[in-house]
């Protein structure tokens, strides 16, 4: 599809028309002309929207669809679609799904399924064999396929050794190895952020301790080995404390963060609503505080929703029945335009996770292709159910104050609106 983009403001550091308000021709996945005052061509369909922003296309570094295995949860199709509508151009899809993606067969057919969407699908193959931790998968023929890198989905490495030969087998390739920052047994049956608020709920809980004990050793063994490391989902204080240390001393380590985490505390657990069970858990007040300042001080390398849908059956339980996860990819901008600026909230969804992950990034510019986020931050609402477009309905943002909205993207010669966010 051509179209010409009237009115918008380019949110891109790279591009010489940085914070400027433009009109944008984009004709053949291309950007033709950028300019001032454009008249639109025959058979191009124009978009003019109230405060419009561009840039470069998002990419969240950790989704789960439920597809194969988990339709009821939510197909690769629809998933792809909640994506581009909520303004994403690439994903990086967990192994989390029935078959898991631990072979070349799985890898091929989730790229295959994607071939024609919008949003790019990117997999994360399995670190283990079915993700059991005990033999390791065939990381280079995973890697040969497609897979961007290797972990097992909420999932720690309990062998030491495994994790040392992994990360020491993947530099023949320039291979990235995630590692999951939770000791199951110093977490033992908690469910929730261990503190006042699960004492006084009766809620058994998770210290703090079982992520930094497994962060320390995953660092320990990353400064022996070299390699690449990315540590998905960090939740406390001291976890970015670690990290920031472990980057002055010039190890190869990258980690990311939810937008749940820079922006909800424990204090959700009042109610036990089954929305809230994430893992990590929701921590404190402290915790976010550092999370974020370490967002700011790039100690945090990016953001991801963690979308993880969960159907109803599973979550409108007992709290401690119900499965950890939650969606967050259609709330994710609105809930990050609440404590970070436009620039920030961009650099963290394109420039550095894609450098994380070793995808490429595009610049606006004249003669490059075209793959960009449509949205606006202005407006605040509460955010509500008919602005979800997944099938599993199980967000832990319900009821919360947003800021902004997604329009859509344009990528691989498709325009994607959302119009449940053009209604609003």
């Amino acid at each position: 599809m051509n179209v010409l983009i009237k009115s918008a403001t380019i949110v891109d550091k790279n591009s010489p028309f940085h914070l400027q308000k433009k009109d944008l021709l984009i004709e053949n996945n291309k950007f033709v002309k950028i300019g001032n005052g454009l008249k639109c061509p025959k058979n191009f369909k124009q978009i003019e929207l109230k405060d419009l922003y561009i840039s470069n296309g998002w990419f969240d570094s950790s989704v789960s669809l439920g597809e194969p295995g988990f339709e009821e949860r939510e197909t690769l199709d629809n998933g792809l679609d909640v994506a581009a509508k909520s303004g994403f151009t690439d994903i990086a899809l967990n192994s989390n799904s029935q078959p898991l993606v631990d072979s070349k067969t799985s890898v091929s057919y989730l790229i295959h399924q994607s071939k024609y969407k919008a949003t790019n699908l990117h997999p994360i193959a399995s670190l283990t064999k079915k993700s059991k931790g005990v033999e390791m998968a065939e990381l280079f023929d995973l890697k040969s396929s497609g897979a961007i890198a290797f972990g097992d989905y909420n999932l720690p490495v309990a062998n030491e050794n495994l994790l040392k030969i992994a990360l020491l087998y993947a530099q023949n390739f320039d291979g990235l190895v995630l590692s999951f920052p939770h000791n199951k047994n110093i977490a033992g049956e908690g469910i929730a952020n261990e503190g006042e608020n699960s004492t006084r709920l009766g809620i058994k809980g998770i210290p703090n301790l079982a992520e930094e004990l497994q962060i320390s050793r995953d660092l320990f063994l990353l400064e022996y080995t070299g390699g690449k490391l990315h540590i998905p989902t960090i939740s406390t204080a001291k976890s970015v404390e670690l990290i920031r240390v472990a980057k002055q001393k010039k190890l190869h380590v990258t980690c990311s963060v939810s937008a749940h985490h820079l922006t909800l505390t424990d204090d959700e657990l009042e109610g036990f609503n089954g929305n809230v069970k994430v893992i990590p858990p929701l921590r404190t007040k402290k915790d976010t505080e550092a999370l974020v300042a370490g967002v700011l001080d790039g100690s945090i390398d990016c953001i991801t929703s963690d979308h993880n849908p969960i159907d109803i059956e599973h979550k409108k339980v007992e709290f401690d029945r119900a499965k950890y996860g939650t969606i967050g990819l259609e709330s994710l901008f609105g809930s990050l335009s609440n404590i970070f600026d436009i620039e920030t909230i961009v650099d963290l969804l394109t420039t550095k996770p894609r450098r994380v992950f070793g995808l490429k990034t595009n610049c606006i510019e004249e003669g490059n292709e075209a793959a960009i986020s449509l949205f606006t931050n202005t407006e605040t609402r509460v955010f509500s159910e008919k602005e979800i477009l997944s099938t599993s309905k199980n967000s832990l943002f319900l009821g919360k104050k947003i800021k902004g909205k997604v329009y859509g993207i344009y990528a691989n010669h498709e325009l994607v609106l959302n119009e449940a966010s053009l209604n609003l």
